[in-house]
């Protein structure tokens, strides 16, 4: 091995007294005698823990051979290490890359284990365990100067880290409000947050930030991911960095460029932190999680970990072809990729699926999170190449005692085109509702072909999920995520502008849905700034007032835009980050959502736990869901199939709820009109003339001739401007 500039490297060769150790847990595992390493490489052949100090400013590495091996497993232990001290393995066997070996000794490897990790990776020749241009050959430069490394954590700190009694949140479905942030982004401009905490988590735990989302009425911030993960190399080429961070490498380790306290552990107290004080102020923390596939990208991505411990069995392959004679042919390395990233992990690999169990339970369990996201989740429910509900990892999540009492969201789709689950993911499963976001956007900008799909999503998508005893709960109901156009740019443009993303704006959807109302960006003019709010506003309210779970988009609620990018996942930068300056904040947007997020926190009406059946929930009393048309009649049949039709008012009785309160007692409620009105024109409608609402009082309202506080009674005669909502509440 050639030595490297400015830092001195140690050969091969045992230069201390390594203990046998014990081959569980995976990964290291410190105490004040020894910390343990095991690592799984079954077909590796020789197997060595990398341990680096640094002495006068240069970094030595120590090779201590694990001649203990078990179970595919290579262990041993290490007396006397500090907590911190930086890791990695090294494991030689075959390199044959055709069989699916590529075992490469000059190539230092993360540990899957990992609880932290320090450094980036620089994609040069030496991180790749093969010779640019001749994929077959290995490569034999070190990789240590180019790659992170490891890093032994002491979760006690010392003995000084306190949960001060910490307990699950488990808030249930129906009473939670979702926030989707990302860790940098929320405080990176934050001008309230002090500067040297702005991007990290220490700034997500500063006051600012919990006090405005309480006063928001979220009730969970759902983080972007925040695994360890590194820069796709084409990015890196083109001077940009992977932001949204659907790129991991270190499933158990908190991302170390989030933190405001350094690489040698403390992230994860730092972490901590941030959730011990979000739990504090009433807030659960959920984490987009991405198993589906890792940063090795595809067999000529580099060597970080897996590649070079496992690779033939930690990622799937495609089958080999199978003969007249019906013998399978030889073993095909091409990696079978149905996540768009080049690999996709196998989760029925018995160490994989084991790897992503103990990876959550971890975060539950030691770093006190309450439930996950799943990236392209259809991806790990495959036995072989086939989708199936019963695979091994939803049938062990859901009989975990830890896994299936936290929060489970599945994003039921990935890149191909079998991997569409919308609506079949199994209990206790929750689901991204796409079919929520187009119909909505789609009845805003008055593209729909009809007003019943419509009231089905307001009313909890019950075609979805009502078939197979799932709750309208099931519903993660959403208008915008962090891939895709910002709320502000829903209503501002109708193409996508991703030049600055660097790939001639051929990237991102063309499936936007989206309407700049009459020109394209952002504009001086106040009558078509006001529309524009106006619409933002009345999405907003459509999103918190229906059926199932909102999720909001950090930033839409205040304008925040991308300059018509609807695929900034490489853009850290201003196009991504949230602007606190009030000057272009759209806050009467801001005060809507936080109006009709009150109703809905404050009225079990609006977040009922069973289906609204259509019919009384006490004899003689009003139908728990009634569609009522501008006439003031029950929408009929042929009103369902009228293609013009752009108004409609949902009426939703409180009295009594179908559900009853926690100790069997029957609720009783206020109830509610809620007229949407999506069409270029206003609509006169006719309140109806009923036994159940005499009088009413405007609660929340987008239209300024039909301000909040404007009171109306049964029967009474009102016009509903033009795209507006309207939310009446029974006084």
């Amino acid at each position: 091995m050639a030595p490297v500039t400015a830092m001195t490297w140690t050969h091969l060769g045992q230069t201390a007294r390594v203990w046998p150790g014990r081959n569980f847990p995976l990964g290291a595992t410190w105490s004040p005698e020894a910390t343990n390493f095991a690592v799984y490489a079954p077909a590796g052949t020789q197997a060595w823990v990398c341990v680096f100090t640094e002495v006068d400013g240069l970094e030595e590495e120590e090779r201590f051979e694990l001649t203990e091996r078990s179970q595919g497993i290579f262990h041993g232990a290490l007396p006397g290490l500090a907590a911190g001290t930086k890791y990695g393995f090294r494991v030689d066997g075959p390199w044959d890359p055709a069989q699916g070996y590529r075992f490469n000794v000059d190539k230092l490897l993360l540990d899957p284990y990992a609880q932290a990790i320090s450094g980036d990776l620089d994609p040069q020749q030496p991180a790749f365990g093969y010779v640019f241009g001749s994929p077959e050959e290995r490569q034999g430069d070190d990789s240590a100067p180019y790659v992170p490394r490891s890093v032994v954590v002491d979760h006690s700190f010392g003995g000084t880290f306190d949960w001060e009694g910490d307990q699950p949140m488990r808030r249930r479905w129906r009473d939670t409000v979702i926030y989707e942030a990302h860790v940098k982004g929320m405080t990176a401009l934050h001008d309230r947050v002090p500067e040297e905490l702005r991007g990290t988590y220490a700034g997500l735990a500063t006051p600012a930030v919990i006090d405005y989302l309480n006063d928001l009425g979220v009730t969970a911030i759902e983080l972007l991911p925040v695994h360890q993960f590194v820069s796709e190399p084409a990015l890196t080429e083109r001077g940009l960095t992977n932001y949204w961070g659907y790129n991991s490498i270190g499933y158990f380790a908190p991302h170390n460029a989030y933190s405001a306290s350094g690489e040698d552990g403390q992230q994860v107290r730092e972490f901590k932190e941030m959730v011990k004080a979000f739990h504090q102020a009433g807030l659960e923390v959920i984490l987009d999680v991405v198993y589906n596939h890792t940063a090795e990208a595809g067999p000529l991505g580099p060597t970080l970990s897996f590649r070079g411990l496992d690779d033939r069995g930690f990622y799937k392959r495609v089958a080999p072809e199978v003969g007249e004679d019906g013998v399978p042919g030889p073993f095909d390395d091409t990696y079978w990729d149905v996540t768009g990233c080049g690999n996709t992990v196998d989760s029925n690999n018995p160490l994989a699926l084991r790897l992503i169990l103990d990876s959550l339970r971890y975060w539950v369990t030691e770093m006190h999170v309450d439930g996950f996201r799943f990236d392209l989740m259809s991806a790990l429910t495959r036995t072989g190449y086939e989708i199936d509900m019963k695979c091994d990892l939803l049938m062990a999540i859901g009989q975990d005692p830890v896994l299936r009492h936290v929060k489970l969201i599945a994003e039921a789709w990935d890149a191909s085109m079998d991997g569409y689950l919308v609506g079949r993911m199994p209990p206790p499963w929750a689901e991204w509702n796409d079919q929520y976001r187009d119909e909505i956007r789609d009845f805003w900008r008055n593209h729909t072909s009809g007003i019943r799909t419509v009231a089905t999503r307001l009313a909890g998508s019950s075609d979805l999920y009502a078939d197979d005893g799932r709750s309208a709960y099931a519903s993660i109901n959403f208008v915008t995520a962090h891939d895709g156009f910002t709320l502000r740019d829903v209503v501002t443009y109708e193409q996508k502008h991703n030049e600055a993303n660097g790939e001639d704006n051929r990237d991102g959807t063309d499936n936007n849905r989206s309407w700049n109302h009459g020109i394209e960006g952002e504009t001086d003019d106040p009558a078509l700034q006001a529309v524009r709010r106006r619409q933002a506003a009345n999405i907003m309210a459509t999103l918190c007032l229906s059926n199932g779970v909102p999720m909001i988009t950090a930033g839409d609620e205040r304008g925040r835009t991308q300059r018509g990018n609807n695929n900034a996942y490489c853009q850290d930068n201003e196009i991504s980050w949230i602007d606190w300056r009030p000057d272009d904040a759209w806050l009467d947007v801001y005060e809507v959502t936080k109006a009709a997020l009150r109703l809905r926190r404050e009225h079990p009406a609006l977040r009922q736990r069973h289906w609204y059946e259509g019919r009384p929930a006490i004899k003689g009393g009003p139908k728990d869901l009634a569609w009522l048309h501008p006439s003031g009649r029950e929408m009929s049949e042929k009103d369902w199939h009228d293609t013009e039709l752009r108004a409609v008012g949902m009426f939703v009785s409180g009295r009594p709820l179908r559900s009853p309160g926690p100790r069997g007692e029957q609720q009783i409620d206020a109830s509610f009109v809620i007229w949407f009105n999506s069409g270029w024109l206003p609509q006169r409608i006719q309140l109806p003339e009923n036994d159940w609402v005499q009088k009413g009082e405007v609660v929340v309202s987008t239209d300024f001739k039909l301000p909040v506080g404007t009171i109306v009674h049964a029967g009474d005669r009102l016009s509903i401007g033009r795209r507006s909502t309207v939310v009446l509440r029974e006084v």
